[in-house]
């Protein structure tokens, strides 16, 4: 899955199709673009779960967010994406509170343990866990409570340029994950063997991604995952659509405050992405924030 060189003209989101009764969920909404991707779409009408893995910040956003005067349309649930048995939790708060009602999952919570110029492993499993097997079991988790409608549902996972095949110099392990017919066994069959060559310290010499390495691979993985999900839950068949969106260099805590564009201004198209009408939603897209993007308006096919 590589960065489409379009990006949907937020124009589009003149088209309304969503109600209050519509329900997104916003995994690590707390901070960063999670929170601002919250409190947007408050703004837009949406009813939306904030997840974080820390109960008092989780609380303290949704705080937050009722003095701002949206807090009617936001709830706070407990999730830490790197935890099978809170993922399994989640899913049955949400069931409890909502049923089977779950228009829009945006996974965001991620995490990269670097510095901007350092690229260190030490960190692969954790990584692993909270960007890829992460989103991987909270959508397994949640597709019995996503609801069936003509809007169609939709999943938006936020990855990064990073995760772009390009970046992966190992030819052999390029080919797999380029094959049509990609399975989701072989995608963690890479992951395997990503933190096979990190415990065995050859990790340098095997062609994975140069910088931020274990980021980087986490992303590749999350976008093939993607791909495979989107092609198996084909929108046209199942009203599910799976999209992928890079924020860009956003100023978060991630990057230390460093960045070209803030929290709010990658909110804005994520959302934008994730409230496309529904026959304009497109599925296995990857959507990137960047320079290179080109905006297509409400007249444009997909």
């Amino acid at each position: 899955m590589e960065p489409e060189h379009y990006f949907p003209s937020p124009s589009l989101l003149l088209t309304r199709w969503w109600t209050k009764e519509t329900v997104a969920v916003v995994t690590g909404g707390n901070k960063g673009i999670g929170f601002a991707l919250v409190k947007r779409f408050a703004k837009l009408g949406v009813s939306v779960v904030l997840t974080a893995r820390n109960k008092q910040r989780g609380e303290a956003a949704v705080e937050t967010l009722r003095e701002e005067g949206v807090g009617d349309y936001v709830h706070f649930l407990l999730l830490d994406v790197s935890d099978p048995l809170s993922v399994s939790s989640f899913a049955s708060s949400f069931k409890a509170k909502f049923g089977p009602t779950l228009d829009i999952l945006v996974n965001n919570a991620g995490v990269s343990y670097n510095e901007l110029e350092k690229n260190s492993v030490e960190n692969a499993e954790s990584v692993m866990k909270t960007n890829f097997y992460g989103p991987k079991l909270l959508i397994q988790a949640l597709l019995p409570l996503f609801r069936c409608s003509s809007s169609i549902t939709r999943v938006l996972n936020v990855s990064s340029r990073l995760g772009s095949l390009h970046k992966v110099r190992n030819a052999e392990i390029r080919a797999v994950l380029e094959r049509e017919d990609l399975m989701e066994e072989e995608i963690e069959g890479v992951v395997g063997m990503f933190l096979r060559d990190v415990r065995e310290g050859r990790w340098k010499k095997e062609g994975w991604p140069s910088y931020w390495t274990e980021y980087a691979v986490s992303k590749v993985a999350l976008n093939a995952y993607s791909r495979v999900l989107a092609k198996r839950y084909s929108y046209e068949g199942s009203g599910l659509s799976v999209n992928c969106f890079c924020p860009g260099f956003t100023q978060t805590s991630m990057t230390k405050g460093k960045g070209t564009h803030t929290p709010e201004a990658a909110a804005a198209c994520a959302a934008t992405l994730a409230l496309l009408p529904p026959h304009l939603l497109p599925t296995g897209k990857f959507f990137s924030l960047g320079r290179a993007a080109t905006f297509l308006n409400a007249t444009s096919k997909l």
